[in-house]
């Protein structure tokens, strides 16, 4: 077992105090926005055993079968296929959409082909690897996530009065809904300056008005969005997204092509093992349209939101069911009676309530306190977990 040493990012959309309360932390006053778990190259966790820190990538590739398993190694490759984070939203992020893998490792060949730099602006693709995601919220947690039905989002554009929402309304009576939905977004995200300017700046003047008049109706968050990004036309296409808000223990799972954004709270997520966004608005950063319109599912219809059930065989486990093997992602809630896991397979462990004990097969004991984490290699000896009032996730993978 190794206690991991892990960096957290501050892009400017997290909150400044909810990371560094999980940790423990003094608040430093700048935004703390995702605690990474894991072994990406863009910031791998670290552990130390016994002869200083080293690179969780580093330990992955000196011996993968010993960290990761023949298993998994055969199944996926030697390096662990996840990413594991603390997400901490305090204003919205982009919204954003994820490539298949056969885009990606396409996507990533043609750049590299035209000799973009892998960390320039304008790059879409980081890496060769698609990004399935799924978020489970660890408080109140919002965020956008799929198109509405076109007829129920012309009702939202046409609720707000706005004369330059007017032929985006049009579009979205198209008979074949994927038609509607692809046009709409490409004529919003194509708009001319001007028209866009003054259509952005009129839709956050009406929300700001409904949200005085009704603070937790329909228009509610996107009043948030407006006042955070008040000239972005990201903006309008939010519009075009279903609001899901998730209670403490719910997730959402994000495969391909869905747009989503996530607009405020704590959650863990856990995705593939790639930094791969292809984005749509609310951002300063590069929008890529002809990439994004190829990598979208113009699909429509509520989000399915999940929750655990419990795991035969494992007592205490609650799994979060996800249709890729690539992650999975589980909770123990620990009562004071001593649960088992089986070392089958990589796993990182995030304690987020209480203080877990993690005791090997050979005697060793690990303690987490909240917001610390720990990997457990691929040894096929089980470890056993004690605590009383605790959370513990569970991040793997599925051989």
């Amino acid at each position: 077992m190794d206690r991991l040493v892990n960096t957290v990012r501050p892009y400017a959309w997290g909150s400044p105090t909810a990371l560094p309360e999980l940790l423990g932390q003094e608040p430093t006053g700048e935004p703390q926005a995702e605690l990474w778990m894991g072994a990406h190259p863009g910031d791998p966790s670290r552990a130390d055993r016994g002869d200083g820190p080293r690179r969780l990538d580093e330990l992955i590739a000196a011996d993968p079968e010993g960290e990761l398993g023949a298993a998994a190694v055969a199944r996926f490759g030697p390096t662990l296929p996840f990413l594991f984070k603390v997400l901490a939203a305090g204003t919205a992020l982009s919204i954003q959409a994820h490539p298949t893998l056969d885009q990606a490792r396409a996507g990533f060949a043609a750049e590299n082909a035209l000799g973009i730099p892998l960390d320039a602006p304008e790059r879409s693709y980081r890496d060769a690897n698609h990004k399935p995601e799924m978020v489970c919220a660890l408080g109140e947690f919002e965020g956008l996530c799929g198109f509405r039905r076109p007829a129920e989002a012309a009702r939202v554009l046409a609720g707000l009065a706005v004369p330059g929402l007017d032929p985006l309304i049009g579009l979205l009576a198209a008979e074949d809904e994927t038609e509607a939905l692809r046009t709409t977004l490409a004529a919003i995200l194509t708009m001319d300056g001007p028209t866009a300017g003054r259509t952005v700046r009129e839709t956050a003047e009406v929300l700001a008005e409904r949200d005085g008049l009704d603070p937790d109706g329909v228009y509610a968050p996107y009043a948030r969005i407006a006042k955070d990004f008040p000239a972005d036309r990201g903006l309008i296409a939010a519009l075009l997204l279903n609001h899901v808000r998730l209670r403490a223990g719910e997730a959402l799972y994000l495969g391909a092509g869905v747009p989503h954004a996530y607009l405020s709270g704590v959650c863990v997520e856990l995705q593939a093992n790639s930094d791969n966004v292809l984005r749509a608005g609310l951002t300063p950063k590069h929008v890529d349209l002809p990439e994004l319109l190829k990598v979208v599912v113009f699909e429509a219809g509520a989000p399915d939101v999940l929750h655990p059930a419990p795991v035969e065989g494992t007592p205490g486990e609650e799994l979060y069911p996800v249709p890729i093997d690539e992650f999975r992602l589980s909770r123990f809630t620990l009562d004071g009676r001593e649960r088992e896991i089986d070392g089958r397979t990589p796993q990182i462990l995030l304690c987020t309530a209480g203080t877990a004990r993690l005791t090997s097969a050979d005697g060793t004991t690990l303690d987490l306190a909240r917001g610390q984490s720990a990997f457990l290699p691929a040894t096929g000896a089980p470890t056993r977990l004690a605590g009383t009032g605790t959370t513990l996730f569970r991040a793997t993978v599925t051989v």
